[in-house]
């Protein structure tokens, strides 16, 4: 099978080795002794997660703490002003006044 690597490093795969693995979205891609290996993954979002808390150490419980953290503390918290436009009209009634340009010529 012969497959051709396009100007912007794309490549599309021959029909046949797509249909061997089986219908995928995306590869693990290794260099091995000048060869490009493309292995198939399929992601899934859960276990990633699950497999990040379980290396921090954190379970059920930390979770359950850090919501119960979370949402009281967004009801808790006050809110920041506003902060007022710089750009605004000047107070006092002070008015910025252009010079215009002369036309006139010498």
């Amino acid at each position: 099978m012969l497959a051709k690597l396009t100007s912007k490093n794309q490549l599309t795969l021959p029909k046949a080795a797509v249909q061997a693995v089986g219908q995928t979205e995306y590869f693990d891609v290794q260099v091995r002794d000048g060869q490009i290996v493309l292995t198939p993954v399929r992601i899934q979002r859960g276990d990633a997660v699950r497999a990040k808390l379980a290396a921090l150490g954190l379970g059920e419980s930390d979770m359950a703490d850090a919501v119960r953290w979370a949402r009281a503390g967004a009801a808790a918290a006050p809110r920041a002003a506003e902060p007022q436009a710089a750009y605004g009209p000047a107070r006092g009634g002070a008015k910025l006044v252009a010079k215009k340009k002369s036309t006139r010529r010498s």
